[in-house]
């Protein structure tokens, strides 16, 4: 853990080229009053500076039970899950609005994406969301991400949209988390009750010590430090650095993405590539498998290419889409294992074909490839 500083250890972040923005209830509502527009509009005029600088912005976005309540006139948050779900439909309309006609200002177009938690927890889902927010961010769109509060139920729901911002880096490998929150970032004790308190503004995620002296969450707001730890421990797997910091402070978004010392940053322990090949070590569990050709082998392990069916020359077992299948060479040789975008079905009527015939085969296509780099491990 560290004091304050003059940031060095950040050079990284001005290399980031993905970023997941997650912005807290308690900021978007003045903690029970109307809407933010003022800030939301300055949020999002730095989001546009990034934007032009070349960076892809994800927006994880709190806020829509709060602006139901304060649509609707309540004061106290309520706590049987119809009447929360009621309060996030009525909500979500005005947040949209707001970001909607924010962005727009700078010429950027946005989407809506409401996710619950088994659209990440299930293969399928994931691969049809990852897609999805990549597609979006490959259009120059801002997707604006949410947890489909509507819907969900308690047994899906994220415990907060820390959570949520977590793994959507996760979903589209992203370089930094940037959580906005009402607090200047981690202290070594509450602030709200000792002002003398210090910013912690460097340290490593997992580390137990940091775990020790965060505190709880506020009155609108499901999260906490806490919870923004564990969510740095999730945006890790994917080598995801993260920064805790004051959405209140000036032009906050932009100066973190320069490399100022502002908040809490915390290090992942593994970089990307180490991190996702650990990520996808975890699905153990092998559901078939693709024999190569020896061009598809060369580009794989050499070029570090996708694997697309015109290099398979045979399908093994039965799998769905999203599941683990291994990927083998002329002689049975493991050579990668990953996520295959495409049934065991579906993938031997297109194999040895090239990916622009996929659409006349199959009436379809999801991706070109059988399996994507990103969501590939070399063995």
């Amino acid at each position: 853990m560290s004091k304050p500083g003059t940031g060095s250890v950040r050079q990284s972040l001005i290399q980031a080229r993905r970023c997941v923005v997650k912005i807290g209830s308690s900021l978007l509502t003045h903690v029970g009053q109307k809407l933010d527009t003022d800030a939301i509009a300055d949020w999002a005029g730095q989001m546009a500076q990034l934007r032009a600088r070349g960076m892809e912005v994800v927006l994880v976005t709190s806020g829509a039970v709060a602006a139901g309540m304060q649509r609707l006139g309540r004061t106290t948050r309520p706590h049987a899950l119809h009447e929360l779900q009621a309060m996030a439909a009525v909500g979500q309309m005005g947040l949209v609005q707001l970001y909607e006609t924010a962005f727009q200002r700078h010429g950027l177009h946005t989407a809506q994406v409401l996710l619950t938690h088994h659209d990440l927890s299930d293969r399928n889902r994931y691969l049809n969301a990852r897609s999805t927010l990549r597609t979006l961010l490959d259009l120059g769109v801002i997707p604006v991400v949410n947890e489909n509060d509507t819907v969900a139920t308690e047994e899906i729901r994220f415990s907060d949209n820390d959570t949520l911002a977590a793994l959507v880096a996760n979903l589209v490998e992203a370089d930094l988390l940037l959580i906005l929150t009402d607090q200047a970032g981690l202290h070594e004790r509450d602030p709200r009750r000792d002002s003398d308190a210090r910013l912690i503004t460097e340290g490593k995620v997992g580390d137990r010590r940091l775990m020790e002296v965060a505190g709880g969450s506020g009155m609108l707001g499901r999260g906490g430090m806490r919870t923004k730890l564990t969510a740095a421990e999730k945006a890790a797997r994917s080598g995801t650095a993260t920064v805790i910091a004051s959405g209140r402070e000036r032009n906050v978004l932009v100066r973190v993405c320069d490399g100022e010392s502002i908040g809490t940053y915390l290090k992942p322990s593994q970089g990307r590539i180490a991190a996702r090949k650990q990520w996808l070590a975890g699905h153990v569990q092998v559901r078939g498998k693709l024999v190569l050709d020896s061009g598809a082998v060369k580009v794989i392990r050499e070029a570090g290419k996708s694997l697309l069916p015109v290099g398979v020359k045979h399908v093994e077992g039965d799998f769905t889409r999203g599941e683990i299948v291994s990927c083998l060479d002329a002689d049975g040789r493991e050579v990668a294992r990953g996520l295959v975008n495409y049934s065991s079905e579906e993938a031997s009527r297109i194999i040895g074909q090239s990916s622009d015939k996929i659409e006349s085969i199959l009436g379809y296509v999801d991706e070109p490839e059988l399996i994507h780099r990103d969501n590939m491990v070399l063995l």
